[in-house]
Formats: C-alpha cells, sequence, structure tokens
C-alpha cells in the first residue's frame, strides 16, 4: 500500500513539475533530493491514516496537502476542488448570489479590493482595504480566500455578519450584510456634467464593456462632449483583453499596453493597441482609487506612461499579478501565479500599484464622517452602523458630483486643459 502512495504522489509531483514548469539545463532538479522528500510526504500520509484518532479518505488528504501548498506560494495561487472550481466558472457569467465585494489577502489579513457597486455590501458602506476579521463570528485568522467566499456566498436573503478592522476607524465594525443575487453592471453612468465634460462610470472589465463604452462614447459626442472622465474607481478588474481595448481606444495603433513577465518564455507576453476609431484628441481623466485593481491599473498606468490622460485620485490597489487556471483530471484545478503585468514604461504592478498624478482624498466635500464617530463609544457605533445612521450609503439613482472631492478635482483639471487649448 504503501508503495502505491509513494508511486502516486511521485507520478503526480513530477508530472506537474515537469509538464506544467518545465525542465532547464540550468535548473536541473535534483532526482535524489525530489525522491527524499516525495517520501517524507509518504511517510506522514501512512502515520496519518494509521494513527490518526479518527479514519481518514486518502483523497481528503491529498487535497487538503494541495492547498496548503498552493497557499504557501502568494495569496493568489489556490488548489480549487471541483466544487470550488465550478463556483469560479460562476463567476464569469455576471450573476450570484453573495455580498458584492471582491476580496484577496494582503499582508496576512483578508482585505477587501472593492466592493462592488449597487450591491449589498456596497451600500452597507464595505470600503476598499477595509480587513475582515471575523465572517459570521469566526476569526479568518489563516482562512484561505476559498473558504472565505463560500462562508460569504451562498442562498440570497441570508444575513452574513462581518467584522471589520478599517486602518481609518481604529475601530472595529460589525455590519450585517443580506446576500442578494449579485448583477453585475459594466456601465453605470453616462452623462454631460458640466461645461462638455462627459462622464463614464466604468465599474468592471467584462465582455460587453467595450461595446457599451462605444456606445456611451457616441451618446457624450452627440450631446456635445468636449472632454471626458472615466472613473474606474472601485473597479476590482475583469477581462484582461477587454481593459486592453479600452485602453487602446485612447491610443495609436500598435502601441504597447502592458507586458508579462515570468519564469518561462511563453508567460512572456505583450499586448498592443489595435482599436479603430480612436479618440487622440479627447482631453481625458482617469479616476481611480484604493480599491482600482488589475485591469483599471493596466488602463490607468498605459494612458499615464504615454501622457495621454491626468490621473487623478488615491493610489490603487496593487494586484498585478496573473493567475493560470490549470484543469486538473477529476474536476479540481489549481490557479497559480504565473507572472506579473508591467506597464509600458516598465513599472511593476503587483504590490505597487498607480500613484496618480493628482493625488486628491476621497471624502465628500461636506463629509463629516469623522466628526460622527469621535468621542463615542464602539457600541454607540456599532448600534448606528446597525441602525443605517452610519457609514457610507450612496443613492444609486443620483450622482451627486458636485459633493466628491476627487470628481470635482477632475473637473477643473479638464477645465483647466480647455482653457490651455483654446489660449494656445
Amino acid at each position: 500500500m504503501r508503495k502505491k502512495i509513494v508511486f502516486i504522489i511521485l507520478f503526480i509531483v513530477l508530472v506537474f513539475v515537469g509538464a506544467r514548469l518545465g525542465f532547464t539545463e540550468n535548473k536541473r532538479i535534483n532526482n535524489d533530493q525530489l525522491y527524499k522528500q516525495v517520501e517524507l510526504f509518504s511517510d506522514t500520509l501512512a502515520i496519518i491514516q494509521k494513527e490518526y484518532v479518527d479514519e481518514t479518505k486518502t483523497k481528503d488528504l491529498i487535497y487538503g496537502a494541495l492547498k496548503g501548498m498552493l497557499a504557501s506560494l502568494d495569496p493568489h495561487s489556490q488548489f480549487m476542488d471541483p466544487e470550488t472550481y465550478e463556483d469560479l466558472k460562476v463567476d464569469t457569467e455576471g450573476k450570484f448570489g453573495g455580498l458584492g465585494i471582491e476580496i484577496t489577502i494582503k499582508d496576512g489579513l483578508l482585505t477587501v479590493i472593492s466592493p462592488i457597486d449597487d450591491t449589498p455590501a456596497w451600500a452597507a458602506g464595505i470600503k476598499a482595504n477595509d480587513h475582515i476579521v471575523k465572517i459570521n463570528d469566526e476569526l479568518t485568522r489563516e482562512m484561505s480566500l476559498t473558504d472565505a467566499v463560500k462562508k460569504m456566498r451562498g442562498k440570497p436573503g441570508v444575513i452574513v455578519s462581518l467584522t471589520i478592522l478599517r486602518d481609518t476607524e481604529k475601530k472595529l465594525l460589525d455590519f450585517k450584510i443580506t446576500r442578494d443575487i449579485i448583477k453585475i453592471t459594466d456601465i453605470k453612468y453616462v452623462r454631460i456634467l458640466e461645461d462638455g465634460i462627459g462622464y463614464i462610470r466604468l465599474s468592471e472589465f467584462r465582455e460587453s464593456t467595450f461595446s457599451e463604452l462605444n456606445n456611451a462614447l457616441g451618446l457624450l459626442s452627440k450631446q456635445g462632449m468636449k472632454a471626458l472622465i472615466i472613473d474606474l474607481r472601485n473597479n476590482p478588474g475583469g477581462l484582461l483583453d477587454v481593459a486592453v481595448k479600452v485602453t487602446g481606444k485612447f491610443l495609436e495603433p500598435n502601441k504597447l499596453i502592458a507586458y508579462t513577465k515570468g519564469r518561462q518564455k511563453n508567460q512572456d507576453l505583450e499586448f498592443f493597441s489595435d482599436a479603430k476609431n480612436t479618440n487622440l484628441e479627447l482631453p481625458l481623466v482617469i479616476l481611480i482609487n484604493e480599491g482600482s485593481a488589475s485591469g483599471s491599473e493596466i488602463v490607468a498606468g498605459a494612458l499615464q506612461d504615454y501622457k495621454r490622460a491626468v490621473i487623478v485620485g488615491k493610489k490603487s490597489f496593487g494586484k498585478g499579478s496573473v493567475q493560470t487556471v490549470i484543469p486538473l483530471e477529476d474536476g479540481a484545478a489549481l490557479r497559480l501565479t504565473t507572472s506579473h503585468y508591467f506597464t509600458p514604461s516598465g513599472k511593476i504592478i503587483q504590490g505597487k500599484g498607480i500613484t496618480p498624478d493628482i493625488l486628491v482624498e476621497d471624502k465628500k466635500l461636506s463629509d463629516n464622517n469623522t466628526d460622527q464617530i469621535q468621542g463615542k463609544k464602539s457600541d454607540e457605533i456599532f448600534d448606528e452602523i446597525q441602525n443605517g445612521r452610519l457609514g457610507n450609503k450612496p443613492d444609486k439613482n443620483n450622482l451627486n458630483y458636485k459633493d466628491d472631492a476627487q470628481l470635482m478635482r477632475a473637473i477643473d483639471t479638464l477645465k483647466v486643459i480647455q482653457i490651455y487649448k483654446q489660449a494656445k
């Protein structure tokens, strides 16, 4: 039995290392060392199966080991059992039951990348960079991304309790959020704000995003658009090829938009603009914040490098790694980080983010939220959160742009550009 287990594990390791990563002349694997480590693993597995107080299943032990192996690499790599892999496929459909937040693990803490617009988490006031320290009163210490997602997703109508550590508050905040069907809208607002300045709120990069953007630009052009603001705040990314297309809309063809570098040559990729009917003369501002990640950072980074747009807001999240999903025979899959993104000028995005040309805090111009919590006991704060009297609850049916400090700075920037062009 033990020899059979050793053979199976050795076969898995050799296939994974050889087929997925490839052997190289300069970094040839020491087979003797590999055999010793595999034997150590098999010895441990055999001891557990024989001595552990409860009877165990070999598959469960192997799955557990694989989860630990992938989790030890980085926060974004993971082993997905068949059920988790199916859940991942649901993400691409743009409709699922949950709270409406994108999460990652950052500095060992379960961290919100961004709340998705018009979702329960967004309405409750969950913010980018919030640290989720409890889910339904269970500490998230050493909780995997997969397990955290499973606990927050599920049947609509069920209340999920989150305990949040927010750096700016220095207090624990409790939220009770009711699950709902999450429907993601690519483009939320399309309108002229003032003085011919168009505004498009782009919430995520999905298959329909580019065609919707073209329709939005056409509509604004008919309304006399002279300049444009694209709002990528709290946009967690999405499809890379769509982010590249969106960027290419404002650049000349055949411009490098982003590139990736990994350990293997086939992981080194370059992405170029190829859009037709580009908007090359339109003055442009891109709004970003700490909830802007991945595809949003590619757009902002490329347009900033080519000085095609002024970037306004706060430093972005810094999610610039590429995960390749590798299906396995039994329906499970690996999500493996294989390379990192770079902007055209060579700036790495992972862990660094995009720094705006104009830094602006994201508080509202009439925001008195800090005054609301000063001098209050934690119980009062929790009560106010639960009763809806504290926290950001944006009106999803109205764009109160004159109360938005970052958006108003973007408008002022474009006004200055227009004045300069007229004077010139």
